[in-house]
């Protein structure tokens, strides 16, 4: 079908911030009408993202929109699409429509919280097919607002703590990527903002490209985030409500990775290819502290946000070896790398709806005070179960086409640091075993029977995500190809 005379790109991005207008203009009184408003809006946003699929990804940038902004600055209003983006915006639109169908219990202040992750929706969409550096920088910022509001009044007990670590941590991060935007900008030969010309003509050189290199690095490795830069991340997925741990991790930390590859790995080349083996280094020690600390937690929710910390590692591994070898060896890893971004969040994002289910019917998140839940919650703990395999990388699941291929492209170039870096996977498993084990077998805990499994406004939100983690799985290709045509178009 052709929908070329459409423009898909920015009905994608601004109907959720629409859908939130709408709600703001009439103030339904009733949360049900403004939760009905706001999964029509969410769901319209992902029929307009599959509509943009089947327009056709291009192997570079395509169906690209430009409309003059600032221009005495060259500064423009440009969206485009490749095989690295689209697969985010897909999980972008799918895991926003799932976690606010998920999040229909809210009633307090429901209408300025459906507005508020509407907003998010359309700013994440923003940073993903923005082709502008200034466009895609007012995105990166305006994220932070409406994550820093949804922490804050939504959350658990700590929760203004880590909104505000969340929003300091992240801010300076912004700090850093507006410097080497400058940059960036002022050593491109004409100067210009667009991103298209800066990936095909990288012109910055020299102690202007290393500068701005490790401007970039540590904007999106604290987006990621990386050792040392992670210790907002624990915090802010505990006191999260559970939908907003799921865009959190599922979406918000993909602004970092996909940040790596865009930026760094495409703009200054030269210098993440000198100094890849420090972003390998960083990179490694991430996904062994993330999978080491998340084995020391009782927390369950703390746990699973120290995994998001061991995978992350792993992606920006794959990342940092496609910058040391333009090799089929590197496309392989960062093919695993992309992959790996959708892969996290739809698991990860399944995992944290789970256990804010649990953590309603239990009323804790501590795995020490719960035993034997599967007896009482049987389709709560087998879906739970499920995610966690997956999570843990077992074959024919969501994580390990991804994974394999960060580790098979790897292995190639740094034998010895693939051979480090893979520990991480049987301690992922031992943890995720220990939690099965001490939450969902053994005897039944007193005070946890006669509590309603999941009901059929969470299994909306869930069962979606468990299809698309099975899906991946046994057909990771469905996405592959698309993210290869674009690798190998780019030479990355």
């Amino acid at each position: 079908m052709d929908f070329s005379s459409l423009p898909l790109l920015s009905i994608t991005t601004f109907l959720p911030v629409f859908g939130a207008l709408v709600i703001m203009v009439l103030r339904p009184k009733q949360t049900k009408t403004a939760y009905g408003i706001g999964i029509a809006f969410a769901s319209l946003t992902l029929l307009a993202a599959i509509m943009i699929w089947i327009q056709g990804i291009g192997s570079g940038l395509s169906q690209i929109e430009e409309l003059s902004w600032i221009p005495s600055l060259g500064i423009a209003y440009r969206l485009g699409v490749d095989g690295i983006s689209f697969p985010l915006v897909l999980l972008t639109a799918f895991l926003f429509l799932t976690s606010l169908i998920f999040s229909a219990k809210i009633k307090d202040n429901a209408n300025i919280f459906i507005e508020l992750v509407l907003m998010l929706e359309t700013a994440c969409l923003g940073v993903f097919l923005s082709l502008d550096l200034f466009l895609f920088y007012v995105f990166f910022e305006i994220t932070l607002v409406g994550m820093y509001f949804i922490i804050a009044k939504w959350g658990h007990e700590h929760r203004k703590k880590a909104a505000l670590t969340f929003f300091i941590y992240t801010l300076v991060g912004s700090l850093f990527l507006l410097l080497a935007f400058l940059a960036l900008y002022l050593f491109s030969d004409p100067n210009t903002f667009d991103i298209q010309q800066l990936v095909a003509n990288p012109t910055i050189t020299g102690l202007a490209a290393t500068l701005t290199f490790w401007g970039l690095f540590i904007a999106f490795a604290i987006k990621t985030p990386l050792f040392p830069f992670h210790t907002w991340l624990p915090l802010a997925h505990t006191e999260a409500p559970a939908a907003g741990s799921a865009i959190l991790a599922g979406v918000l930390l993909k602004l970092g990775t996909y940040g790596f590859i865009r930026f760094p790995l495409q703009m200054t080349p030269d210098a993440f290819r000198e100094f890849a083996p420090y972003v390998i280094v960083v990179a490694v020690f991430t996904a062994l502290y993330g999978a080491f600390v998340a084995l020391a937690q009782t927390d369950i929710k703390r746990m699973v946000a120290y995994t998001s910390v061991n995978h992350m590692g792993y992606l920006i591994f794959g990342v940092a070896i496609a910058a040391v070898t333009t090799t089929t060896s590197g496309m392989i890893a960062l093919d695993g790398a992309v992959l790996q971004m959708i892969s996290h969040g739809v698991v990860t994002g399944v995992l944290f709806l789970l256990v804010g289910a649990l953590q309603d019917r239990t009323g804790t998140r501590e795995m020490n005070e719960m035993s034997g839940l599967l007896k009482a919650y049987p389709i709560l703990s087998g879906l739970f179960m499920l995610a966690a395999f997956a999570s843990l990388g077992l074959p024919g699941l969501a994580h390990f086409p991804a994974e394999f291929q960060i580790f098979l492209g790897g292995f190639d170039v740094y034998p010895i640091a693939v051979g480090i870096i893979i520990i991480g996977l049987p301690i992922t498993t031992a943890l995720y075993l220990r939690a099965i084990q001490k939450v969902f077998l053994g005897t039944l805990a007193e005070g946890f029977s006669g509590v309603k499994d999941l009901g059929s406004r969470e299994l909306w939100a869930i069962v979606p995500l468990i299809l698309a983690t099975i899906l991946i799985g046994i057909y990771p290709d469905s996405l592959l190809s698309m993210i290869h045509a674009t690798t190998n178009f780019f030479g990355l």
